[in-house]
C-alpha cells in the first residue's frame, strides 16, 4: 500500500518522530512522509510512535492509497531534494 503520514506534535518530540518515521517512509515536507509499506510495516511504526507522541496533545494523520498511481501530485514552490551528491 502507499501512505501519506503528516505529524503535528510538541517541539520535544518531534526528533523522536522524524527519526523513527524516516526509518519507513521517505521524508517529503517538513512534517509529511509518504512511501510504499507493508501491513505489517505500517503496524509497527504505529505502535513505535503510539509510544512516543501524547494523544491529548499531539496529532497523526494517515491517507492509505492502494496504489499511487491513481493519484496526481501537484507540487507548487520549492521542491525538496532527497538526493544527497558529493
Amino acid at each position: 500500500m502507499y501512505i501519506i503520514w503528516t505529524y503535528d506534535v510538541h517541539r520535544k518530540r518531534v526528533a523522536k518522530v522524524l527519526k523513527t518515521c524516516r526509518k519507513y517512509l521517505v521524508h517529503v515536507q517538513k512534517s509529511v512522509f509518504e512511501g510504499h509499506i507493508t501491513p505489517a510495516k505500517l503496524s509497527a511504526l504505529q505502535k513505535e510512535l503510539a509510544n512516543i507522541i501524547e494523544p491529548q496533545t499531539d496529532s497523526v494523520q494517515i491517507y492509505q492509497l492502494e496504489s499511487p498511481k491513481y493519484t496526481k501530485k501537484i507540487q507548487i514552490g520549492m521542491v525538496e531534494s532527497n538526493d544527497f551528491i558529493l
